[in-house]
């Protein structure tokens, strides 16, 4: 099983302290360049909206900006939200980028708003069309792919694009929707593992076949945290901790420098929390790193994992990508 697995990247663009979105945006593109050379099989660009540490809102048009400085890794959204977007727009948009990238460009979808009321608000869309519409919006956007002739026109460029389509969820819902509609599932265990295996068993149990896949096929989000030595991965770790304890209080911002001590000196429910949210995670060496990777594999018989992870320095995170693979080549 481990032999077959694919391993992917999760960009959230990450604006770090002391820096701009235009810096963020200029460094993804060097990642992505990092992972294809290393050997990545496919580098998601996840939208979120109104957060001031990430900038990958226009999810679309940051994948056109990776997809000129890459030239065989699949790029993709991981995922974009329907709920906020007609899905006309976003069947023109990853159309067009499928005709900018043939034959590299994947569209996971979300059902949550990645954002809060006022954002959800502020992107124009009536209430009408909410998360309860999802299954409806994904079959409106695989029409438009295909190509149907019910629509009454023609979607351009998107009919006869080439465009696998995805069902992202972090809960039961998205498994259900994925199996029924015969579409790749990913799990959003980097930051929701609670679900994980019981997801992955309704979606294995109820998948049906169709014109996109033939069998299941399950992704999950895993976070890794890799270094030359324990000490240092442990440090760089500590800024996607003060990040989630950060959005549990009501204070997101700017990706901030890694703290020594930091989880040690949490109160007992916020370390609780870190050990929940993070417990698909790897912090470590390239030893510990390939430990981990193979016991998530073993546990969950994963098709592909696709890599997270927040790090301040990026230099240090270039390295953890690098550490990551090496670990997964030893499996």
């Amino acid at each position: 099983m481990a032999g077959m697995t694919h391993f992917s990247v999760l960009d959230l663009v990450p604006v770090v302290e002391g820096s701009t979105a235009r810096e963020a945006l200029a460094r993804s593109v060097d990642f992505a360049a990092h992972a294809e050379a290393l050997g990545f099989h496919r580098y998601w660009v996840a939208e979120h909206h109104g957060m001031p540490g990430i900038a990958s809102a226009a999810t679309a048009v940051v994948l056109a900006h990776i997809g000129q400085a890459t030239s065989s890794i699949r790029i993709g959204a991981g995922g974009i939200m329907l709920p906020n977007h007609a899905p006309l727009l976003i069947a023109e948009q990853f159309g067009t980028l499928a005709a900018l990238f043939p034959g590299r460009v994947d569209l996971g979808l979300g059902r949550a708003p990645g954002s809060d009321q006022r954002v959800a608000q502020a992107m124009r869309r009536t209430l009408a069309s909410g998360p309860d519409e999802f299954p409806r919006d994904v079959m409106e956007l695989q029409a438009y792919f295909a190509g149907d002739e019910r629509l009454g026109f023609q979607a351009t460029p998107a009919a006869g694009e080439d465009v696998p389509l995805w069902i992202l969820g972090s809960s039961l819902y998205g498994a259900q929707l994925a199996a029924a509609l015969g579409l790749p599932y990913a799990f959003a265990s980097h930051f929701a593992p609670a679900a994980l295996e019981d997801a992955i068993a309704i979606y294995r149990r109820d998948f049906r076949p169709s014109a996109q896949l033939d069998r299941p096929y399950v992704m999950a989000g895993f976070n890794v945290f890799a270094a030359d030595s324990a000490e240092e991965a442990l440090l760089l770790a500590t800024s996607m901790q003060q990040a989630f304890v950060r959005l549990r209080t009501g204070q997101p911002g700017k990706l901030r420098p890694p703290v020594p001590g930091y989880f040690e000196s949490l109160p007992p429910q916020f370390q609780a929390m870190l050990r929940d949210v993070l417990s698909a995670s790897s912090i470590g060496t390239q030893d510990d790193v390939a430990r981990d990777l193979s016991a998530f594999i073993e546990r969950t018989g994963v098709d592909e994992l696709i890599l997270g992870g927040q790090i301040y320095d990026f230099e240090a995170r270039k390295r953890s990508l690098e550490i990551a693979m090496a670990a997964a080549r030893t499996l």
